[in-house]
């Protein structure tokens, strides 16, 4: 049975009542435990007095002369991803519960450290150590290595290299030392509004849960048992929809899954409500497939077809980094050859890499062309055309009534860079919104520039451009049809 807590003088004036979830949270003994949820749940403070019951319920040491009746040693790291993160949001909650001044301790303002000592109702005392620390880049990994911690907590864990996860683990349960009695707990707690779904956070929590790791999800802030509302102004979660997208909703209120984006939209036309689908495509036998390649070190390939009402459905994609044109097109026919058997396949590419290398004077469509892939250049790579295409399909209904574009649930990068991931940069400047010309060279990028070569090569362009009258014939004696 784990002893009272008794504090002079915060005792009197400050009390902690966790949440349902909270609850569930402190209670449990696992060695890594993550708390998630909406916004302004309590998902911080709960943290916080996680670390600080740890901290009193840490067995006692009776070998120290200074300290007969027995004492409570731990020390702990939270980190945030940048340190104006951690001075602005970490730190301030931390002090709105444990003053600077209170429980007999000191704050070292050079060192980032708030120490705690005060005596318990058993007599015993704790000495605990909060270490603040910001570790946003795999590089400043080489900051945990000479810490000998008790536990550590990572705020907003989201936004935290999994590097820096796996090294805090490996400092974890090293203090106090043997010699003095051990750490009775020791662990990693964590909390964060959720992240997108290719995130590590994900696959580790929902996916490939290791023994010992366990997660705590909060309710939507906008559910009859929502958490901390009495804590928040009337109306917090309704109002803060107002102007949101449902992606946005989703994330923040509710407390899902989801990608939100920074930047500004390269198609402001998607609407995810209406240009997806959960529901699979399985082409017919008859049915062609039209494949988009975009070349490069990071090589993509969008998959579509054409209903009978004049659908594009965009069912599946390929996408690689840091591969050659080679390995490339053979990992995209076995797919194919796999996935559509008995299917036409039509694939078009980047006009660009129809020209030949310096070094080899072998082209991208000659690669695929040796790998038994028969690719067509597109009559045009520019930007703004390519661009339109898909952006009146966007704003287009099919025969039917029914959107005209349609992604459907295997394209999953294709969503998030449609959604926003496909973006322009945002420029650094202060007074009115401003961004890059151009799309911002991402992992999103590679794919999009792939959906626009299918809808150049699958559907033309001649309702944003007028027609092709005026175009140069394609020439596609150019394109060799092996490599010697």
């Amino acid at each position: 049975m784990q002893p009272n807590i008794a504090i002079t003088p915060v005792a009197d004036t400050i009390e902690y009542r966790p949440s349902h979830t909270g609850k569930l949270f402190h209670k449990d003994n696992s060695f890594v435990r993550t708390l998630i949820g909406p916004i302004g749940s309590g998902k911080s403070v709960a943290c916080c007095w996680d670390i600080f019951m740890k901290a009193c319920q840490q067995d006692p040491f009776y070998g120290n002369a200074d300290y007969p009746n027995g004492i409570r040693k731990t020390r702990f790291v939270i980190i945030r991803n940048t340190y104006r993160e951690l001075i602005d949001t970490t730190m301030q909650t931390w002090w709105d519960w444990f003053d600077k001044d209170d429980m007999g301790g000191k704050y070292e303002a050079g060192n980032l450290k708030h120490n705690l000592i005060f005596t318990m109702d058993d007599d015993t005392t704790v000495k605990c150590e909060i270490m603040f620390r910001a570790l946003d880049r795999p590089d400043d990994i080489k900051k945990l290595l000479s810490l000998e911690l008790t536990g550590g907590w990572i705020n907003e864990v989201r936004e935290i290299p999994k590097a820096v996860m796996d090294m805090l683990i490996g400092r974890l349960g090293r203090y106090p030392s043997k010699r003095e009695g051990g750490a009775s707990w020791w662990g990693l707690i964590m909390d964060t509004n959720p992240p997108d779904f290719d995130h590590w956070y994900y696959s580790l929590f929902e996916k490939d849960t290791p023994e010992d790791y366990a997660i705590f999800k909060q309710p939507s802030g906008l559910a009859p048992n929502a958490e901390n509302i009495d804590n928040l102004p009337t109306g917090y979660y309704q109002k803060m929809q107002s102007g949101k997208t449902q992606e946005w909703i989703n994330v923040y209120v509710h407390g899902l899954y989801g990608f939100i984006s920074d930047g500004k939209p390269c198609y402001p036309e998607y609407n995810d409500d209406i240009h997806s689908t959960n529901i699979d495509y399985v082409p017919a036998p008859n049915d062609t497939i039209y494949i988009g390649i975009d070349f490069g070190l990071t090589p993509a390939a969008a998959i579509g077809v054409i209903t009978a009402t004049g659908q594009v459905k965009l069912i599946d994609e390929f996408v690689t980094f840091d591969m050659g044109a080679m390995n490339f097109g053979k990992f995209l026919k076995q797919k194919l050859d796999h996935d559509f058997p008995t299917q036409d396949i039509e694939i078009y590419g980047d006009p660009a890499g129809d020209q030949r290398a310096q070094t080899d004077e072998v082209t991208p469509f000659m690669v695929l062309q040796n790998q038994g892939l028969s690719a067509v250049p597109t009559y045009t790579n520019d930007p703004i055309i390519r661009r339109e295409v898909v952006a009146d399909y966007l704003q287009r209904l099919d025969f039917s009534g029914h959107p005209a574009f349609i992604i459907c649930p295997k394209a999953t990068m294709t969503r998030k860079a449609f959604a926003g991931g496909y973006k322009y940069k945002r420029v650094q400047v202060t007074g009115e919104q401003r961004f890059m010309d151009k799309p911002d060279k991402n992992k999103y990028s590679h794919i999009s520039d792939a959906v626009q070569y299918l809808f150049l090569g699958a559907v033309g362009g001649g309702r944003v451009i007028g027609g092709f009258g005026n175009s140069k014939p394609l020439d596609y004696s150019r394109i060799e049809r092996s490599i010697l």
